[in-house]
């Protein structure tokens, strides 16, 4: 690590985070990076000298552990504290992710108009200017290379390259699974199926396609072409989300050798950052199809996997309401299946998706409850269930009451529970 000041900048290089992702309620960096400091901001930057981080010094900076992060596709994230309102029972986080895109949040928090905020924002763009204004001639030549990298890296270029990974990887990732919050949602994306088994009717991510696999040489196409976009900080990822919406429902072969060769032209065994990850959908259909050998394979891999069922209801009138075309019979072939996948294998974990709305019929909770009771008879600490919050705009009021709904579940539910909160790359 070395520092440099000038003018009224303190210039930080190859800083050192953390080395694996923790649980904490600070505010915490992973891998390796740069910062800058003025006297009312703090900028980090990854190892491409992209932005990444922006947090605020001074007195009108909501919370000194709130800060904002720049994803890969150029949104903003601002990470809140939930104002110590148990984000951590809720989300599994013990911060709150507010976004500047349309989702399910059902948080009040809206920091995008917060002034303290907005002024971080354009002070990035002022601080593209005054690098520009430095006289840079006299310092070491590691320093000039790392502002000159930032430079290249304008607010404005960054926001033309910021669907360069869609066009990489052939499509929009427009949700991605619950665990992904693992990470921190920085995964590396590789499609290697298209479209999904049903066209649920409340779903506001389905894709328009119909499933279909990409073929070996598309999947190495995008590897190459996504080990460019990420160029040197690629170092700093280390966990792979196989998309899109069912990569479960491909055949093993594709999951296995997408994943591997993933792993290894990633090089994530020298990550800067240790317990590689992987994170899968999956459907009520392809579970239930996939034998026992093809997750003993799975269990082989050099990740930990992260694997997301959608059963949404073990009700069958709720089921057909949503608009998803499966059988509670279905869904609770496929829960208990999830529930002795978890206890036979140690790197491998299926989490269940299930929704949670004002407007459901009665018989949703009850049988729900009928599921849990017949699959477990002691806590558990694996099969993570997330709760999808069914925002309902004619009823303003439900959206207040959703968190005291999900915790009346929570308390009876014996493995770990969480709101999921649709969240995008």
């Amino acid at each position: 690590m070395k520092a440099f000041d000038i003018d009224n900048l303190h210039i930080t290089l190859d800083k050192e985070g953390a080395r694996a992702y923790a649980k904490v309620s600070y505010p915490l960096r992973y891998g390796r990076f740069a910062e800058i400091k003025t006297h009312a901001h703090v900028f980090q930057f990854n190892l491409n000298g992209e932005l990444k981080f922006i947090s605020g010094r001074g007195k009108d900076w909501p919370h000194p552990s709130e800060w904002l992060k720049r994803t890969i596709t150029n949104d903003w994230v601002y990470y809140s504290t939930g104002g110590y309102d148990g984000p951590y029972d809720c989300f599994g986080e013990y911060y709150v992710p507010c976004l500047s895109y349309p989702s399910n949040n059902i948080n009040s928090c809206d920091p995008f108009h917060d002034n303290a905020v907005i002024s971080a924002i354009k002070a990035w763009d002022r601080l593209h200017e005054t690098l520009m204004e430095l006289n840079s001639s006299s310092l070491p030549k590691e320093m000039r290379d790392f502002i000159d990298l930032v430079m290249v890296n304008s607010p404005t270029e960054l926001r033309k390259r910021s669907g360069r990974i869609y066009e990489i990887i052939g499509d929009n990732i427009t949700v991605l699974p619950p665990d992904v919050r693992h990470v921190d949602y920085d995964v590396i994306p590789i499609i290697i199926a298209d479209g999904c088994l049903y066209k649920c009717g409340f779903c506001r991510v389905k894709s328009r396609l119909h499933f279909k696999e990409r073929s070996r040489k598309d999947i190495k196409t995008q590897v190459r072409d996504l080990k460019k976009f990420f160029g040197n900080d690629i170092s700093n990822y280390n966990s792979v989300f196989l998309g899109q919406h069912d990569a479960l429902n491909s055949s093993y072969d594709l999951v296995e050798f997408a994943a591997r060769y993933a792993f290894e032209s990633f090089d994530l065994n020298n990550s800067n950052i240790d317990g590689p990850s992987l994170f899968i959908f999956g459907s009520v259909d392809s579970i239930i199809k996939s034998d026992y050998y093809i997750f003993e394979r799975i269990e082989k891999l050099p990740f930990k996997t992260y694997i997301n069922i959608g059963f949404e209801s073990a009700d069958q009138e709720t089921l057909d309401k949503l608009g998803k075309g499966i059988t509670k019979e279905a869904v609770e072939r496929a829960f208990t299946k999830s529930v002795e996948i978890n206890r036979r294998y140690e790197k491998i974990e299926i989490t269940s998706n299930f929704v949670l709305g004002d407007h459901l019929p009665e018989g949703h909770i009850k049988s729900f409850f009928k599921l849990i009771e017949k699959n477990f008879d002691q806590p558990f600490h694996k099969g993570s269930i997330y709760f999808s919050p069914l925002i309902n705009a004619k009823n303003t009021g439900w959206k207040r009451n959703i968190k005291r709904e999900f915790f009346k579940l929570k308390i009876r539910i014996p493995v770990p529970s969480f709101l999921y909160l649709i969240q995008k790359l």
